[in-house]
């Protein structure tokens, strides 16, 4: 045992290792995720979480956003109700019930995710974790478990830009502004990427003031530009105030306001008075003081860098999620974990997810869902490539419930048809996007979800009008 481990031991009691067949540091979706799978393989499996179970995804990112989200959704059908003339007094309307609902939600997730590991015989440590070596992690009460094979799932957190660092009073985080009681009137939001243009769309709802920053040409710049423009004309139309080609230079604290100085391409810079400011300008892996330098891990470029199964260049050690670097998705992370474990159990497994088989959801209204190139990303790589559209408005359904805000769009080939990408911007996108990924993914053609005959009146309709628009045969537009 070497001097770092003596030092956590030094005045307690010396204890026996505990053994595992997989020692997993983090318990968001790809810790517990993995957790569980190892214990359903047959390994003695632990999970060593510092905060609460669930990681960042379920107690300060995902799912308390989409309870807020959902409940703006509702306090924006006022508008429907007052269209039936029904008048709706919102002066009682308390943020801080909107609050308390978001961490209800957190909580009972948060017990599932405790209760899933118990009842699948996962050792759940609570502490904070770090590599003795490949085969060796410390807690911070002096405890040592040892593993056959580790997993790293550490997460991420928040990032900050130089001059707006947080101080969770008037510079918030993601995790900052999900704990807000009181809304603000004014909010200066830097960064239009999935996190910023969330928040865009709950502040906006409820009634602040919005301020959208994006130094790229638009906003949701991961994004295909056409559903991207569907949310920004559908902000612009709710009077967010978005500012593309734009980033923050400076800020002055006032009397409990913030004056933020702006910089526009090629233009003259701009003063906007704010009371908070939300940074949401990307993510910093949890991996400074996890030890990896004991267990001979490198980093490149901040990142844990991984090969096939996710395993890292020191044999039986491994990582998954947010350390392996971007795309920064939950759903990815206990994929990503699921292969790792599945390989050590010695199960037969893809080697890696394939990038363009992974969907994405952006849940503004109206929603984004995606997967594969977009047509920036195909001219970048060369790749030949037809595209399609078709509008929500062709589909009778959205026509019905007032949603035809939105299109469907579809890359191909131009000679096999195989589809390259989908993009969906409308009602219910991240729903509708996994009918063409199962496609994709399941080898089927446009035809084959074409002629599949899908339920009248439905948004699924979307789907085969959009496959049908690849052969030029489109029905409704």
């Amino acid at each position: 045992m070497d001097g770092s481990v003596s030092r956590i031991n030094e005045g307690k009691k010396s204890k026996v290792p505990d053994e595992y067949d997989i020692v997993i540091i983090g318990s968001g979706p790809g810790g517990y995720v993995g957790g569980i799978r190892a214990s359903q393989l047959g390994l003695k499996t632990c999970v060593i979480e510092k905060d609460e179970p669930g990681g960042v995804c379920l107690n300060t990112g995902c799912i308390p956003t989409k309870s807020l989200l959902h409940q703006a959704e509702i306090f924006m059908s006022r508008v429907e109700l007052e269209d039936m003339g029904v008048d709706v007094d919102i002066k009682y309307f308390d943020y801080q019930r909107v609050f308390r609902k978001s961490r209800k939600a957190v909580e009972t997730l948060s017990k599932g995710v405790e209760y899933l590991l118990k009842k699948n015989n996962v050792s759940f440590i609570r502490g904070e974790a770090a590599l003795v070596s490949k085969n060796e992690v410390s807690i911070n009460d002096g405890r040592i478990v040892k593993g056959e094979n580790i997993l790293i799932a550490a997460g991420s957190r928040p990032g900050e830009i130089p001059g707006f660092e947080f101080d969770e009073k008037y510079v918030l985080s993601s995790t900052g502004i999900l704990s807000l009681k009181e809304l603000p009137e004014k909010l200066l939001i830097i960064g239009a990427g999935a996190v910023g243009c969330e928040f865009a769309c709950i502040m906006n709802a409820f009634g602040v003031e919005t301020y959208l920053v994006e130094m790229e040409e638009h906003i949701l710049p991961a994004e295909d530009y056409e559903t991207a423009e569907v949310v920004e004309k559908s902000f612009r139309r709710k009077k967010v105030t978005v500012m593309t080609k734009t980033r923050p230079v400076s800020m002055n604290k006032n009397s409990g306001k913030i004056s933020v100085t702006l910089e526009k391409t090629g233009s003259a810079y701009e003063v906007i008075e704010v009371d908070k400011i939300l940074v949401a300008a990307g993510r910093i892996p949890n991996i400074e003081r996890i030890g990896l330098e004991n267990a001979g891990i490198t980093t490149e470029h901040g990142f844990i860098p991984v090969g096939d199964y996710y395993m890292t260049k020191i044999k039986g050690v491994y990582a998954a999620g947010d350390v392996t670097g971007p795309p920064f998705l939950a759903h990815l992370a206990s994929k990503e974990a699921e292969i790792a474990v599945e390989y050590m159990a010695g199960r037969k497994t893809e080697p890696a997810v394939d990038p363009d088989a992974i969907p994405s959801g952006i849940y503004t209204a109206p929603q984004i869902g995606s997967f594969g190139v977009t047509e920036k990303k195909a001219k970048e790589i060369g790749v030949p490539y037809k595209k399609v559209v078709f509008p929500y408005r062709g589909i009778g359904k959205a026509v019905s419930v007032g949603k035809t805000e939105g299109i469907a769009k579809v890359i191909f080939d131009p000679e096999t048809k195989e589809i390259l990408g989908a993009h969906i911007a409308g009602e219910n996108a991240t729903e509708l996007i996994h009918e063409i990924l199962l496609a994709k993914t399941s080898g089927l053609s446009p035809a084959d979800i074409a002629s599949m005959i899908h339920a009248h009146p439905t948004l699924s309709e979307l789907v085969p009008e959009v496959m049908r628009a690849v052969y030029g045969r489109s029905i409704h537009f």
